[in-house]
């Protein structure tokens, strides 16, 4: 009778306590206790750690309260004694039990996290990897690249620790090391390396350094030009850092045999949006900055780049659309270049339809090549260019660009335009742009 009665009672305690929950449509409403909330961001936590106070949070907004430059505790203001945060084991154990048995409301299990790797590992490992290179052991230095690889894609934690623990210059420095003996010997450890190293990207000027030595470059080169599709993705990348901030390693690269080749294959057969624009970076960087720049757009042309960028306008994305526009407006520089230009029927219905059309860039570059083309025109007797610019629509598009503005030098080109198109006005009427891609299969 008692214990019938104790049930009872109990029965109705927690009878109330729902009640408490219920919402104003009487539906159940779970409360996270407040033990198993984060105090930063009272979300219940998924990774539950312990600072020297004492105190518990979730790792990700502890560690992202750190490294903001705060060293002390959040919710007391104590200075902390140590920045490394102890897992919680007993808090994390109590609170998958509690996922478990609410799980009729929705909740999921939080999964076990994995321990994250600390500075004094990455040290442990980065320092091996630099006596394997003074020994050319390539088994050894090879597997301890994998392990970085594996514990720097379990999480964003992980890779930030590699990368502030100087893990980008030692692999860089490794990369150097295997590259100066023989390719083939040492393409297992290299592909590796480099592999390991985009995770790291962007590297800091000392990592920069090694990777930008004479043996390192002409290993990105002969990976860019052979192998699988992510070595050749992965050394168009380094290239890309090399060249992104010194003129020096750009002038290097031009001077090497088979770089504009391999940047050309990487375009015309594309392996991804990122390899691409990749490569249409290096090959701006050489077309526009590098010495032998009037040579090099010269192969560039014989190759076929003309054709390949126009065909590539016709529906990239942004980020290719800018470069690749880019690369045409340099490209243009050149007599050959442009009369490439002049003889493609994409030629003026793409750079017409740019304008105004995907972001600032495109509408620079896009004026800016017109302007070459029908500058080239007005100089000789043969006006078709400028009554094919005039057929799809230029006039009055570049009318619209001076209403909306723009910056001072496009401003000037497309006054001059203007003052060029206006000439043949009365040749040719306008059409809608659009009817110049009726025929085309791809969409625009």
């Amino acid at each position: 009778m008692m214990i019938s009665s104790w049930r009872r009672r109990r029965a109705a305690r927690r009878e109330g306590k729902l009640q408490q929950q219920r919402n104003d449509n009487g539906e159940i409403e779970l409360t996270v206790p407040r033990d198993f909330r984060c105090p930063i961001s009272l979300d219940l936590m998924k990774d539950p750690v312990t600072l020297s106070t004492g105190i518990t949070y979730d790792r990700e907004n502890i560690e992202k309260w750190i490294e903001a430059g705060n060293f002390t505790c959040p919710l007391t203001n104590q200075v902390l004694r140590s920045l490394e945060p102890i897992p919680n084991h007993i808090i994390r154990k109590k609170i998958q039990d509690w996922c478990v048995e609410n799980r009729s409301f929705g909740i999921e299990r939080i999964p076990t996290p994995r321990v994250p790797v600390t500075s004094m590992e990455v040290s442990d490992i980065l320092s091996k990897i630099n006596v394997a290179c003074m020994k050319q052991n390539g088994k050894g230095c090879r597997d301890l690249v994998l392990k970085i690889k594996s514990l720097a894609k379990e999480s964003e934690r992980n890779k930030r620790c590699f990368v502030s623990n100087g893990a980008g210059c030692a692999l860089s420095e490794a990369f150097q090391a295997f590259s100066r003996a023989s390719f083939d010997e040492n393409v297992a450890v290299l592909e590796e390396i480099l592999s390991a190293l985009a995770i790291m990207f962007p590297l800091d000027v000392e990592a920069k350094g090694f990777l930008g030595s004479a043996s390192a470059m002409r290993c990105l080169i002969w990976f860019l030009s052979s192998g699988d599709l992510s070595r050749r993705r992965n050394a168009v990348l380094g290239l890309r850092e090399l060249v992104s901030t010194d003129e020096r390693k750009v002038n290097e690269l031009s001077d090497m045999e088979g770089a504009i080749e391999a940047l050309f294959k990487l375009i015309k057969d594309p392996i991804c949006p990122t390899s691409t624009k990749a490569s249409l970076l290096v090959i701006y960087k050489i077309i526009t900055s590098s010495p032998t720049k009037e040579k090099q757009v010269k192969k560039l042309v014989n190759l076929g780049i003309v054709s390949l960028l126009l065909e590539t306008l016709v529906d990239s994305e942004r980020g290719i659309c800018e470069k690749a526009l880019g690369v045409l407006d340099g490209i243009c520089n050149s007599e050959e270049g442009r009369q490439m230009a002049c003889n493609n029927a994409l030629s003026m219905p793409v750079l017409v339809k740019k304008i105004l059309r995907v972001s600032n860039l495109t509408t620079d570059f896009s004026v800016s090549i017109l302007w070459k083309l029908c500058k080239k025109e007005k100089t000789e007797d043969d006006a078709s260019v400028i009554l094919e610019a005039l057929q799809v629509g230029a006039f009055l598009k570049l009318l619209l660009l001076l209403q909306v503005g723009c910056v001072e030098e496009t401003k000037d080109k497309a006054s001059e335009l203007l003052k060029i198109l206006n000439l043949h006005r009365n040749k040719m009427e306008c059409v809608d742009p659009m009817d110049n891609f009726k025929d085309l299969k791809r969409p625009f």
